[in-house]
């Protein structure tokens, strides 16, 4: 798919309503696009009146901002087909057996195949009404294919390992490509993989070049009851499967008598510029340690309950005040890349905890804050980036609207940076 070259310049986006989080619905609502950014926002008699610019208009539909993906693997978008094609034809209910069987799924794939994974994923992406991700990237050499893409956001580069040659080997090359891209269309961070596949040793390390680079981390924590088992007491199928089949028997420590929480906020790993994953299976005391550092939690629902790791503490999270966002992990543990998606299973599943409200905030602007992005992304506010979906097909009036279009609401059109994504339309 490519850009609709149409309108470089100026122009006003109008539609029935303009809705964006912290404000009211707007009746008649419009923006004015210039040179990729939101110039004014409106209703589009107040617009036409102050600005000449041919005016795009789509009635009976909504103006939203793009939505913000906060957690991705888009490296592994192919991976349904992967796993056909080696003849794996189970779906793992239990964790490790499900990491064991990714590893060995991945294992003889070329760069081709991953990066025919990661364009398939970013087109997915898009297509969806999804204009900025919070991406785990495992090999530096694929960041061409998302700073010439059309999704913007942050980048993590993934570190995992024991050995501290190697894993400083990692670092440097991780912190290299960070170097290089910095003027790029995406942030940059690291994400460190998880308690259990990165030497505790490594941690001072990471915190080094976090601090001396400003680099952002994303972490998965306490996704599943076999990671906290092992952190807290070395024991369990990742000691006695995972890691001896990836050789990494003689790395098992003592047991720590702590959660994966604890650990990470000894080693000055949690701060206000990280993002925790998943967050499944924390505790009231990992709640106050995560609120405390000022840490931003990324829920996947659809990828836990594919997992059967159990069901974030939601209740709990917004008691305690701890910034939300939404992701949905990758396709080897969900079912699509749609923000839509995974927000409308989020709805349904935590009917008690959250409102429609809350996560529209969380798809916007709360996503865009819980990556750092949050001045260009997240909102349809004036100086910021021109990324907006076109909804319809949530019916008419003001009643219930915003909770109307969070469940029934289709994309017809999406824009990224002011221009019209493609030809075809992707629903949501």
């Amino acid at each position: 798919m490519t850009f609709s070259s149409a309108h470089h310049g100026s122009y006003i986006a109008a539609a029935s309503w303009l809705i964006s989080p912290e404000a009211l619905p707007l009746a008649g609502g419009a923006i004015l696009v210039r040179n990729g950014r939101i110039a004014a926002v409106g209703t589009l008699g107040e617009l036409r009146r102050k600005h000449a610019a041919p005016v795009i208009d789509h009635p009976g539909c909504a103006i939203l901002p793009g939505f913000v993906n906060a957690h991705t693997h888009l490296e592994l978008t192919h991976f349904p087909s992967w796993r056909l094609r080696k003849h794996v034809e189970y779906h793992p209910r239990r964790f490790v057996d499900w990491i064991i069987q990714l590893i060995k799924v991945k294992r003889g794939l070329t760069p081709d195949d991953i990066r025919a994974s990661v364009r398939e994923g970013i087109r997915m992406c898009l297509e969806s009404g999804t204009t900025a991700v919070g991406e785990i990237v495992t090999a530096t050499t694929l960041t061409d294919l998302y700073q010439s893409s059309l999704l913007s956001g942050r980048l993590f580069f993934e570190l995992v390992g024991h050995d501290q040659t190697r894993f400083r080997s990692a670092l440097k090359e991780a912190v290299d490509a960070v170097q290089a891209l910095a003027a790029g269309t995406f942030a940059m961070g690291l994400s460190p993989h998880a308690t259990y596949t990165i030497g505790e040793e490594n941690f001072p390390l990471i915190r080094e070049v976090a601090v001396s680079a400003d680099l952002a981390l994303a972490i998965h924590c306490s996704e599943s009851l076999e990671e906290t088992e092992f952190i807290f007491e070395t024991s369990g199928e990742l000691a006695e499967k995972f890691y001896p089949f990836v050789g990494w028997e003689r790395y098992l420590t003592p047991p720590r008598r702590c959660s994966s929480t604890e650990l990470l906020d000894r080693a000055g790993l949690l701060t206000a510029t990280t993002l925790a994953i998943h967050c499944v299976q924390i505790t009231r005391a990992d709640a106050e340690i995560l609120k405390k550092r000022g840490v931003s939690v990324a829920l996947c629902p659809r990828s836990n309950e594919r997992l059967d790791v159990g069901r974030a503490p939601v209740a709990l999270l917004r008691k305690m005040g701890i910034p939300l966002a939404l992701g949905t992990d990758s396709l080897a543990s969900n079912d699509s890349l749609s923000i839509w998606d995974e927000l409308r299973f989020t709805l349904k599943t935590f009917a008690e905890e959250l409102s429609p409200a809350d996560l529209f905030h969380m798809v916007t602007n709360g996503g865009a804050a819980a990556l750092g992005i949050d001045k260009s992304h997240g909102s349809l506010e004036a100086g910021k980036r021109a990324d907006f979906q076109i909804v319809g097909h949530f019916g008419d009036g003001a009643r219930d609207l915003l909770e109307r279009v969070m469940l029934r609401g289709s994309v017809e059109d999406v824009y990224v940076s002011g221009s019209r994504y493609g030809e075809e339309q992707g629903a949501a």
